[in-house]
């Protein structure tokens, strides 16, 4: 074989051959680009992560807010969950706060909010902009201030009340009666502005050509709010779904105000019992248990949200 034909081989081989990554410079351009993010994970494993380790450790020991466990708390290993999962009291809880949550959350504030959103494009300026002043008033109230609003509203000699006497029906103690239902009442009142906002912004970048296309097939209106409108917008559903869930997950103020958890324990949900039992009972070491199983009930709404609603890839 001639030098010129093992040249042109050479040559050959080398055109095909892919040339040789250089670990030295990636590492270095991710390096470089993670940089500018390291203030970020700092602040948060500070003031997120350490707290929720902190928060993990102590649901395993005796800590109280008196005697010698204030002073010298010990490692119990499991004794708190143990006596938590064994309690009548904890799985009642456990059953409130997923009814509080799904019907304020999942169901009122999403569906009032898409629909008060689906409304306000249909209608006029000074209609719209009554709706939304209204419903937005109630969310920009700090959460103290609503919850005694909505006290007086539902109390014995509340204004609900009065009102339903003028028209000659006969009041109730609906927070004493209808604790549960007061609380989401309030809840769905004061956190659907939210969902409205969201979903007002999500419709508002449907294009309407996808919209017309479907009339012009002969789709209905919900047929095309439910085949054409819903899938575009998956996004921003999925997202506040998950949002307004967690957010529900944590309300304290609003039930503690109204009803204090009562009567009896009728309205304890996981955070109100967590606090009764922390402070009010002195056992912060169970109180921060239940708190911790609130987190993972948290974390679990979260996994099922991203893998059920997790949008089609583009």
């Amino acid at each position: 074989m001639s030098k010129l034909a093992v040249t042109r081989g050479r040559a050959v081989r080398g055109r095909g051959s892919k040339p040789r990554p250089r670990v030295g410079r990636g590492l270095s351009t991710t390096a470089t680009r993670l940089l500018p993010l390291a203030p970020a994970v700092l602040l948060l494993a500070a003031f997120l992560l350490g707290p929720i380790v902190f928060s993990f450790y102590g649901s395993f020991t005796d800590r109280a807010l008196t005697g010698a466990s204030a002073a010298n708390p010990q490692f119990i290993g499991f004794d708190n969950y143990i006596e938590l999962f064994t309690s009548g009291e904890f799985w009642q809880s456990v059953w409130l706060t997923v009814i509080f949550v799904f019907a304020s959350a999942v169901i009122g504030q999403n569906v009032l909010g898409m629909a008060l959103a689906v409304l306000m494009r249909q209608a006029t300026g000074l209609l719209r902009a009554l709706v939304s002043g209204i419903v937005v008033t109630a969310w920009v109230l700090p959460e103290i201030v609503a919850a005694f609003a909505l006290y007086a509203t539902l109390s014995q000699d509340g204004t609900l009340n009065v009102v339903l006497g003028w028209f000659g029906l006969e009041g109730t103690s609906w927070l004493y009666y209808f604790p549960m239902l007061s609380v989401i009442v309030a809840n769905i009142w004061r956190g659907t502005a939210f969902s409205m906002m969201n979903y007002h912004a999500a419709l508002a970048e449907v294009p309407p050509e996808l919209d017309e296309a479907a009339h012009v097939d002969g789709a209905t209106g919900w047929q095309r709010f439910t085949r054409v409108t819903i899938p575009f917008i998956r996004r921003s559903i999925s997202t506040n779904l998950l949002l307004t869930t967690l957010q529900t997950l944590g309300v304290f103020t609003l039930i503690w105000v109204m009803t204090g958890g009562g009567p009896g324990t009728s309205s304890s949900t996981l955070p109100v019992l967590a606090y009764q039992e922390a402070f009010r009972f002195a056992q912060v070491g169970y109180g921060t248990a239940i708190a911790t199983v609130t987190l993972m009930i948290g974390a679990l709404f979260s996994i099922v949200y991203i893998r059920l609603l997790k949008p089609e890839v583009d």
